[in-house]
């Protein structure tokens, strides 16, 4: 039996019936606090999303309501945090201008045309239309630990964010725009210039491609890359969707080819334990639907048999992007969303909302 870990308490950090929210980021901020980001939107692929943030002074106990960080009239749906060395928060914000064929094209059961037909028609508004170039990816950055931020400049994507090496120079792993790949970007200051790295290819580029990856460093100066491997064919819930991983000795700069993991789920989160071990939090979207955690000594060697159930009461797959911090020795805080109504056939009605698990690490 996999081990079991200690659940301290699940939570709804914020819920809305007016809005989807999802694919949270997380970091302790230099002052102590535990700053969270999220995507506050209508609909998963709504025209025009915003990214918002929410504060804990008491590691995680409490949380402030939802303060708007980064919204332009186009469809901010994706953010990062990186902590500097010297305290200040970097937010990576993907933004999309979507065309009226990406919803026109989607399947006919995906939304109720009532739906598709105002996307279409907002879309195709002058204003927005208008709005095109800032279609990309952009950084901002929070000298204040996260209460105000700077005009956003040209930067990468990155989901949940990226890390400092021990020079000070930022490394993010990047998908948006890559080919089914993965670039690793770096740049000295969050204004840039960001240049690209290296470039970790997908093993399979006819039938799958990477995305979602996330990076973090262990002491011994080694960066781990863990990638989210999908179908080109999409289903979610496939057998093979396993998380893929690479790794570099040299400050990004080569890369070992990528190997497929036994943790099946995505995307991953990745973060070095005050005990030396890293985790591993993803999302499962195959029955049981819910969160689930693993843990290696060395970064490379994951036991599958080990794996930890976080939760897996949730009604469908629309769930997941956990994020996790270390709030006491052992004790991690893993944020993430999901459908606050378990019902297998509630696609719409029920919106997703930003939880949490509060759980003890199991021993060795």
């Amino acid at each position: 039996m996999p081990p079991a870990p200690e659940i301290l308490a699940h939570s709804t950090l914020y819920q809305d019936p007016a809005h989807y929210c999802a694919w949270p980021a997380l970091v302790r901020a230099a002052n102590g606090d535990l700053l969270l980001a999220f995507v506050r939107t209508e609909h998963h692929m709504y025209p025009d999303g915003a990214i918002v943030t929410m504060r804990s002074m008491d590691n995680g106990a409490n949380w402030t309501q939802p303060v708007v960080a980064f919204d332009t009239p186009i469809d901010d749906r994706e953010c990062g945090l990186t902590i500097m060395p010297d305290g200040r928060i970097v937010m990576h914000v993907w933004s999309t201008f979507w065309k009226a064929e990406s919803f026109t094209s989607l399947p006919f059961d995906a939304y109720p045309p009532e739906i598709i037909s105002a996307w279409v028609k907002q879309v195709n508004e002058p204003a927005y239309r208008a709005e095109a170039a800032r279609h990309g990816g952009w950084v901002i950055v929070s000298s204040d630990h996260g209460h105000t931020w700077s005009a956003p400049v040209r930067g990468p994507d990155s989901v949940h964010g990226g890390i400092t090496l021990r020079n000070g120079s930022l490394l993010v792993a990047a998908y948006r725009q890559d080919g089914g790949h993965v670039n690793i970007h770096t740049a000295p200051q969050p204004e840039g210039p960001w240049t690209v790295l290296a470039l970790v290819k997908c093993p399979t580029p006819d039938t799958h491609h990477f995305g979602e990856p996330h990076v973090t460093q262990l002491p011994s100066g080694r960066i781990l890359l863990m990638i989210r491997y999908t179908a080109k064919q999409y289903d979610d819930r496939r057998d093979d969707l396993h998380l893929w991983e690479s790794y570099s000795d040299d400050n990004g700069r080569t890369w070992s080819e990528p190997f497929r993991t036994p943790l099946l789920g995505f995307p991953p989160h990745l973060l070095l334990l005050q005990d030396g071990r890293t985790l591993c939090t993803y999302g499962y979207r195959r029955a049981p639907f819910g969160e689930r955690a693993a843990l290696s000594r060395d970064g490379i060697t994951w036991d599958v048999s080990r794996e930890i159930i976080l939760r897996d009461d949730n009604g469908n797959h629309d769930l997941g992007y956990p994020a996790s911090i270390e709030v006491t020795p052992g004790v991690i805080l893993s944020v993430y969303y999901q459908k606050p109504a378990f019902d297998p056939a509630d696609i719409h009605k029920h919106k997703a909302c930003i939880m949490a698990t509060l759980w003890r690490a199991p021993a060795e």
